[in-house]
């Protein structure tokens, strides 16, 4: 293959047209990364073990689950690898160590969307890296077994007839910032945890409630069950429910702990004030004042994060850089004095983190600078 073929056929990947033949056809001419005829600089290190490291990363790019990667951002790896190659045709122009250095210090690391990873520590303190696990039973857990299902998702099953269960054994399932997880309990109810929080639970419920912990944010669909009320405690309030759908947002770098609802009712509980909630209102707990604020709100918009979106109306730069960096898993920065003004859209969180700050951008209002994982805010 050509220095031209190759590009003509990464070019064609790029634009989302990549066949499975064209797929295959790169990876036969793996030996073929090398796109210029000049010597290879031995500052830059082993000719051989860099060829590798380009085509494994490229070869994961590729065997991907693309539930999470659309089309245009399939190749971003292999982007970012013609990046480095194009750059790499510069090097040998000039073969020192330094300027070599400062080429490659010029080639921007690919920031990917957050994805399905989760860590789930056991009541024995045993770590399972669930983005890593194979599919099928992961452990025994007193009357259930901890399953993975071939959709990623953890779930709880009671084995029928095991009563051996004598005490509560507590699970805990978190998320680290760029990850997200689906858990089904063992009385059924639905968990779905966004980035950068964790939920504790019993394998199996116990006694007169279904109480589960919380930090982070969570969406719930609980089951039905009246005669072992549904709670979760978070921030030191409790959300008590018999069945229902919700989301609560109880980040610590948040100002205000959110609870929503979707479907039926729930009680929030802090300390003596309590507040009843219908579909469609959400209750919120400010940081350091007594009451809860009860108002109503687009649910569409708070559980836009569970359905593959950003979904921010009339919200400051600094509370939508949070959400950034707890899904891209960057850190933020800001420089310079910037316009108090809030900002309102929908966008997909499965975009590549230049081209949703490039939607930004073109308010005309806000400017951003990347380095490394490093994200700075401008005017």
């Amino acid at each position: 293959m050509t220095k031209e073929d190759f590009i003509a056929l990464y070019e064609k990947c790029l634009s989302g047209e990549c066949t499975t033949e064209d797929l295959h056809l790169l990876e036969r001419y793996q030996d073929d990364f090398e796109l210029t005829d000049r010597p290879w600089i031995t500052e830059m290190g082993n000719k051989q073990e860099i060829k590798a490291k380009i085509y494994n990363k490229l070869q994961s790019q590729m065997d991907a689950p693309k539930h999470y990667l659309f089309k245009p951002y399939q190749f971003a790896i292999a982007a970012s690898l013609l990046v480095f190659l194009s750059a790499g045709i510069i090097f040998f122009i000039s073969p020192t160590k330094k300027q070599a250095s400062n080429q490659l210090a010029k080639v921007k690391a690919v920031i990917v969307p957050g994805s399905n990873k989760a860590i789930l520590t056991l009541a024995d303190g045993t770590n399972i890296n669930l983005g890593n696990s194979k599919k099928g039973i992961l452990s025994k857990q007193g009357a259930a077994s901890v399953n993975k299902l071939s959709n990623g998702e953890l779930s709880y099953n009671l084995d029928a007839g095991n009563k051996s269960e004598n005490f509560v054994s507590y699970n805990l399932i978190s998320t680290p910032r760029g990850g997200q997880y689906q858990v089904i309990l063992s009385d059924g109810t639905k968990v779905w945890l966004n980035a950068a929080s964790s939920l504790k639970y019993p394998a199996v419920f116990a006694g007169k409630e279904r109480d589960v912990e919380l930090t982070g944010e969570a969406y719930f669909e609980v089951a039905k069950n009246k005669d072992m009320p549904f709670k979760v405690t978070v921030n030191g309030m409790e959300v008590k429910v018999l069945g229902t759908h919700f989301n609560i947002m109880a980040y610590n770098d948040e100002k205000a702990t959110e609870t929503t609802l979707l479907e039926g009712s729930v009680k929030l509980i802090k300390n003596t004030k309590e507040t009843l909630l219908i579909p469609g209102q959400q209750g919120a707990l400010i940081n350091g004042q007594p009451d809860f604020n009860v108002h109503k709100v687009n649910v569409d918009d708070i559980i836009a994060w569970k359905n593959g979106f950003f979904s921010f109306e009339n919200e400051s730069i600094q509370s939508i850089m949070r959400e950034i960096s707890r899904w891209y898993d960057v850190d933020i920065e800001y420089s310079g004095n910037l316009i108090k003004q809030n900002y309102g859209g929908t966008v997909s969180r499965f975009k590549d983190i230049d081209e949703l700050l490039k939607t930004l951008e073109l308010t005309g209002t806000i400017h951003f600078k990347t380095e490394g994982r490093r994200v700075t805010v401008m005017p």
